[in-house]
């Protein structure tokens, strides 16, 4: 695979909490422009694994680079800025701030005056054209003045897309964006993942089977913190290592 495909590169990636290894040298390539998904049975290590990527934990060995430079050791702030966004932390909304409002805030954190609630009404209503377009990019017109607080589920989750696109990231970490979701809300926010992946490169951990097989150009698979197979799901899901880890577990 040549280097410029590479935009996240992990080498070695290795985490022990006292004595316990949850994730064990972990070689991951992510391509440019590709919906790569991390899956794997209930304590394989994938959520580790994506708090190591954007440094909300510091690996114990291995290194992380994001577009030919080493990021292992900054702050999940400083990768936020070079262009790695990770969704779905739940921090990232407001819930009595209307959606409207939640974007814009995100906007402005862009723009590295993160939450200065009194920049002038001026400043403020620039960036509100902007905001609503994001707002409609996520199907949310028609919710743009409600309180996040009072979305449905499956809403909150496209707000919570919606927030992290404003950071205008070139690649977004999605931390399981199918959990607690209807099937109709699943189908919603699937063809928004597809869309938000048109120009931007996507990380996925997910347990939902059928939205990895629909979506991802390349899925690896953890087991025990460690990589069991790597490649497209027709090939990994008849893996035989990869049918034993799954059986038991309760995912099909």
């Amino acid at each position: 695979m040549a280097e410029e495909e590479v935009i996240l590169k992990a080498e070695g990636l290795t985490k022990e909490f006292k004595g316990f290894v949850a994730v064990k040298n972990v070689n991951l390539h992510v391509r440019r422009g590709t919906i790569h998904a991390l899956i794997g049975p209930n304590g394989a290590g994938k959520t580790t694994c994506f708090n190591l990527l954007t440094h909300f934990l510091t690996p114990t060995a291995g290194q992380i680079h994001f577009k030919g430079r080493n990021i292992t050791g900054s702050s999940p702030a400083a990768i936020a800025r070079m262009g790695l966004a990770r969704s779905f932390q739940i921090s990232a909304v407001f819930p009595h701030l209307s959606v409207r409002e939640n974007v814009r805030v995100a906007l402005q954190r862009k723009l590295g005056n993160s939450f200065f609630f009194w920049r002038s009404e001026r400043v403020l209503n620039q960036l509100d054209g902007r905001a609503m377009e994001l707002v409609t990019a996520v199907g949310l017109e028609a919710f743009a003045e409600q309180q996040a607080v009072d979305l449905p589920y499956g809403r909150k989750r496209a707000l919570e897309i919606a927030t992290t696109l404003a950071l205008d990231p070139e690649m977004m970490l999605l931390d399981e964006p199918m959990a607690g979701l209807g099937q109709e809300d699943i189908k919603r926010i699937a063809a928004l993942i597809r869309t938000v992946a048109r120009d931007r490169t996507v990380l996925m951990v997910e347990h939902n089977m059928s939205v990895v097989a629909d979506l991802s150009d390349t899925i690896t698979v953890l087991a025990r913190g460690e990589v069991l197979a790597e490649g497209p799901y027709a090939t990994v899901s008849k893996d035989p290592a990869v049918v034993e880890a799954y059986v038991g577990t309760g995912h099909g």
